[in-house]
C-alpha cells in the first residue's frame, strides 16, 4: 500500500469510526468480532477485571476504560459514573494494578460542559476516596479546550495523585500545553492521537506528528511530574528511554503505556528490563468506533477483514 493510498484508507475508517449507525453491521462482520478480541477485553466488568489479572501476572499494570462515547442522553451519563464507580470498587476489591480512564463525552460533554464537570467529579471522587486515578481521556480536537478547562478545575481540587490529562502530538498546540500542565503539575499521558482532524489544527504528516511526540516526551520528562509516554512505535520508545537516561531518571520516574492486544512482546520485554508498563483496557459493548481507530492506526488489520469478507 502506498502512503498516499494509506493516508486515504485511514482518512475513510475515521470517518467511518464517528457513523454510529454502522456498529450494528460490524458487530455481525465475523472477521470484525475476531479483531474487537484482539483488541477490547469483554463486554463486562468482571471479563476486563480477569483481563487485568493476567496482565498483572505478567508485571503489567493496567487503565480500564468503559467504552462509550458521544452520550447524548443525560440518565445514560449518570450510568456511565455508576458503572465507574462500580468499576473502582471492584479493582479495589481484586486488588490488581490498575487505575481508570475515562472520557468526557460519556459524562455528557456534548449535552451540557456543566453536567460533564459534574459527572466526571463524582468518579474521580470515587477514586479519591479509594487512593486511586483517574485519567480524563483526550477526544476530538473540537473539545481539547473544554477538556483541558476540566481536568484544571478537577486537579485544583483532588490533586496529582488522583486526576490527570491526555494529551495529542498531532495537534499543533500540544507542546504549549505540555508546557503549562507541567508547571501546573498535571499528570500527562502522551500519545499520538487517532481521530480524523483539520489541517488547522492537526499535523497532516506523520513525520511532524512523530517530531512533536519527541519534542512533547521530552518536556514531559524534563518536568518531575510523573507521566505516561504512550506508543507502540519502537523508535519513539527508544528515543525515550534514552532521554531519561541522558537525564539520569531512574526506571520508575515514568511509565510507558501501551494498548491491549498490541506488541505483547514489546511490553512484556521492557517489564523485564525494569520499565513501568500500563496497558490500556477497553471493555464493554460500545466498542465501534475504538475498534475503526485502531484499524485506521494499521491498515494491514483492514486487509485481513477484506480478504476474510471475500472469501465469503
Amino acid at each position: 500500500m502506498t502512503a498516499h493510498a494509506g493516508h486515504l484508507s485511514r482518512a475513510a475508517l475515521l470517518f467511518l469510526s464517528r457513523r454510529p449507525g454502522l456498529e450494528a453491521l460490524a458487530t455481525r462482520v465475523g472477521p470484525l468480532r475476531g479483531l474487537a478480541s484482539r483488541f477490547i477485553a469483554g463486554e463486562t466488568l468482571e471479563a476486563a477485571v480477569d483481563a487485568v489479572g493476567a496482565l498483572t501476572e505478567r508485571g503489567l499494570s493496567a487503565s480500564l476504560d468503559h467504552l462509550g462515547e458521544a452520550v447524548r442522553r443525560e440518565e445514560e451519563t449518570h450510568e456511565e459514573v455508576r458503572e465507574y464507580r462500580r468499576l473502582l470498587a471492584r479493582i479495589d476489591q481484586a486488588g490488581v494494578e490498575a487505575n481508570v480512564s475515562l472520557k468526557l463525552t460519556q459524562c455528557g460533554l456534548l449535552l451540557d460542559p456543566a453536567l460533564a464537570r459534574q459527572n466526571a467529579r463524582a468518579v474521580v471522587a470515587e477514586a479519591a476516596s479509594r487512593g486511586s486515578f483517574v485519567r480524563i481521556d483526550m477526544e476530538h480536537g473540537a473539545v481539547t479546550q473544554v477538556t483541558l478547562d476540566i481536568v484544571r478545575a478537577l486537579h485544583a481540587e483532588f490533586g496529582e495523585a488522583h486526576v490527570g490529562a491526555v494529551l495529542q502530538s498531532c495537534l499543533r498546540r500540544t507542546e504549549a500545553d505540555a508546557r503549562a500542565l507541567c508547571a501546573e503539575r498535571v499528570r500527562i499521558r502522551l500519545c499520538k492521537g487517532a481521530y480524523l482532524e483539520s489541517p488547522r489544527i492537526a499535523f497532516p504528516d506523520k513525520r511532524d506528528v512523530d517530531e512533536s511526540f519527541a519534542r512533547c516526551m521530552r518536556v514531559l520528562l524534563d518536568s518531575g511530574v510523573y507521566h505516561g509516554i504512550a506508543t507502540h512505535d519502537e523508535r519513539l520508545v527508544d528515543a525515550t528511554l534514552a532521554h531519561a537516561a541522558k537525564r539520569g531518571l531512574s526506571r520508575d520516574a515514568f511509565e510507558l503505556q501501551m494498548l491491549y492486544g498490541i506488541r505483547r512482546d514489546l511490553q512484556e520485554r521492557l517489564a523485564r528490563d525494569g520499565y513501568r508498563v500500563r496497558v490500556y483496557v477497553p471493555y464493554g459493548r460500545h466498542g465501534y468506533p475504538y475498534l475503526m481507530r485502531r484499524l485506521a492506526e494499521r491498515p494491514a488489520n483492514l486487509a485481513f477483514v477484506l480478504r476474510h469478507l471475500t472469501r465469503g
